[in-house]
């Protein structure tokens, strides 16, 4: 979409306004108009949104969204994907935390892996790890307070 394009045409308009007064307002006028583009184009980019939240809530399998490349934005449907939470063990609160210290690099595909399919890193990265222990066919004993839970295959 180039909103170039409609802001000159609105900056063309406001010069032509100003144009029917004698040159000096004709002049200010043009002045005016180059100094408004950066609100100019705030302004559209907020209309794009806020038409592209209206258009989302009337989808029901996904949304619309406002991408910028540059300058120029982009309006794009993005189908949500119906991905299943990772199941809980029987007993398991979902309330344990760690600290995970990753490389920036590692980092940054987690999180651009978690944006590809509309989930919160934390979902991804706990989906992520529940398949890892799964298909080993083995569960690690793990151990909680005073007791020991789990079991493993051998």
């Amino acid at each position: 979409m180039q909103l170039a394009n409609h802001i000159r045409a609105i900056q063309a308009d406001l010069a032509a306004a100003a144009a029917l007064g004698d040159d000096s307002s004709a002049e200010a006028g043009r002045r005016i108009s180059e100094a408004l583009e950066p609100a100019l184009h705030l302004r559209l980019l907020d209309i794009l949104t806020e038409a592209a939240l209206g258009l989302s809530e009337a989808l029901p399998d996904g949304h619309i969204e406002v991408r910028l490349a540059g300058r120029e934005p982009d309006l794009v449907y993005v189908e949500d994907v119906q991905t299943a939470e990772p199941q809980a063990a029987v007993g398991d609160d979902l309330s344990a935390r760690i600290t995970l210290r990753l490389p920036e690099g590692l980092k940054a595909r987690v999180e651009a892996a978690s944006d590809l399919e509309g989930i919160s890193t934390n979902a991804w990265i706990v989906r992520a790890l529940s398949r890892a222990l799964d298909t080993r066919g083995a569960r690690v004993t793990v151990r909680v307070g005073n007791r020991l839970q789990g079991f493993a295959e051998s």
